[in-house]
């Protein structure tokens, strides 16, 4: 085991340093000096220190003051500090304390008790930076294990999502296609919004094929009727949202949470007048929100057992007309600004 150690002595006494570093030169310790208090903080910027052995009657600055500068610096802190001084009253060794030394040791002194002092002191130091250290190897190796569970967690998270999503694909070739157009589109609509970030994007890239998840418990004969539902018919049909919400909500992880949120709140609109709940404006979540108007760009855009695909101009004429009703005023104007981007996803499916 390595025992060198870099001590520094301050006192404003040349022969008090002279014979400090006398008794300690048996030992393998690098031994630095200083005068003057300012003159030590100087060498502790630039030099590594393991201990001090700080003397307290010096002029400019005292050892007290030294000791309270060098605990102000997080970097320097944890060094040790012992004060070497010829003040023995019980007021200055208590300051000694306060000021955040480590052991007091008062002149003259012996050889075996400073060597002691400076021992103790150092393998104490030594120890507390292994522990220090053993400390941070297990914080990094906790926080990988987490990493590494979140991950795992995620994935699994997202084959839940893609078996559920093929499910859904699987009652319908159109809803297969609309499922990743809705997914695609909501995640360029949050790459464009200036409040949300890449993550909130790739969430919605995951979270968005959910909305209609519960759909898969409305009855064959409501769900591809192609005329019109009756009054009963679409309060059966509007139960996919609460459905999916309650089978979704207790997740605390957060491609299931987005997506609860989204299947809950996709047919909310802007004013008020949406279901389940009658959100209005920014209460209704930015991912409802987003979803709630790709869902229906998209639904326009393309043939249904119930109807024929909208125009392009039809599209979005009707989505101008609803705009500040039906949907966010400022997802309409994204996308309406970026109509090409958009319509390219729908094209492309």
């Amino acid at each position: 085991m390595d025992n060198s150690a870099n001590v520094l002595i301050v006192d404003d006494v040349p022969d008090n340093i002279q014979v400090a570093m006398n008794f300690l030169k048996e030992e393998p310790y690098n031994l630095s000096f200083a005068t003057r208090g300012q003159e030590a903080l100087a060498l502790m910027k630039t030099h590594e220190y393991d201990l001090i052995l700080l003397d307290i009657m010096m002029p400019e600055m005292d050892g007290y003051e030294v000791c309270r500068r060098i605990k102000a610096e997080p970097r320097l802190q944890d060094i040790p500090i012992i004060f070497v001084t010829a003040k023995v009253d019980v007021d200055s060794i208590s300051q000694g304390f306060h000021a955040g030394a480590v052991d007091y040791l008062c002149k003259p002194f012996h050889a075996e008790e400073l060597l002691a002092r400076v021992n103790t002191h150092l393998s104490l130091y030594r120890a507390k930076k292994l522990l220090q250290q053993n400390n941070l190897s297990l914080q990094h190796k906790y926080e990988q294990n987490q990493q590494r569970l979140m991950t795992e967690l995620e994935q699994n998270q997202l084959e839940m999502i893609y078996v559920l999503t093929e499910l859904m694909e699987s009652t319908s070739d159109e809803t297969g296609k609309h499922i990743r157009r809705v997914a695609e589109c909501s995640r360029l609509l949050a790459l464009y919004h200036e409040s949300l970030t890449d993550e909130d994007a790739d969430i919605l890239f995951h979270a968005a094929p959910m909305h209609d998840i519960c759909k898969i418990t409305i009855p064959h004969s409501i769900l591809h009727k192609p005329g019109k539902l009756t009054e009963d018919e679409f309060a059966i049909m509007k139960t996919h949202t609460t459905r999916a919400f309650k089978i979704l909500h207790n997740s605390k992880r957060k491609y299931t949470k987005a997506a609860a949120i989204i299947a809950h709140q996709h047919h909310e609109k802007w004013d008020g007048s949406g279901y389940p709940q009658g959100l209005k404006g920014q209460d209704i979540h930015i991912y409802g929100r987003i979803v709630g108007l790709i869902d229906v760009f998209d639904a326009l855009m393309h043939k249904r057992v119930y109807k024929e695909a909208w125009s392009l101009e039809d599209t979005l004429d009707y989505i101008r007309k609803h705009s500040s009703s039906q949907f966010d005023p400022y997802l309409v104007s994204i996308l309406l600004e970026h109509i090409d981007e958009f319509v390219a996803i729908s094209d492309q499916n």
